[in-house]
């Protein structure tokens, strides 16, 4: 039997944004308090090989707030995803956010979070 080999995590590279850093991004959205809405929006992050920094969940009654730190894709990527997020039949709002640096603090269970004036 071969011996076990670690395998290393690659990031996948963003071939419509080469050039483009990474960047920390806030991502906040509401969806219908349905049993697989967490799965099918992180599962949007886990195609494109991104693990989430920070995921924050609040069940109000029928409504599900999800906030997202993710610090590993391009805002372009984030744009992506974004747009595949409001593509959800649940999913009815999806706000992104540029998070203020790489070692953003996310203070979970806050949902009383600052918009960036646009």
């Amino acid at each position: 039997m071969p011996p076990l080999q670690a395998v290393s995590h690659s990031v996948r590279p963003d071939v419509w944004a080469s050039n483009a850093a990474p960047c920390p991004v806030h991502f906040y959205i509401q969806a219908e308090a349905e049993a697989d809405v967490l799965c099918r929006v992180l599962n949007l992050f886990a195609l494109q090989q991104l693990t989430p920094r920070s995921v924050n969940v609040e069940r109000d009654n029928d409504r599900l707030s999800i906030e997202i730190l993710s610090d590993e894709q391009s805002w372009h990527r984030a744009q992506v995803i974004g747009e595949k997020l409001r593509n959800l039949v649940s999913v009815f709002e999806v706000q992104l956010l540029p998070a203020k640096s790489r070692d953003a603090d996310f203070k979970g269970g806050a949902m009383n979070h600052q918009r960036v004036a646009g």
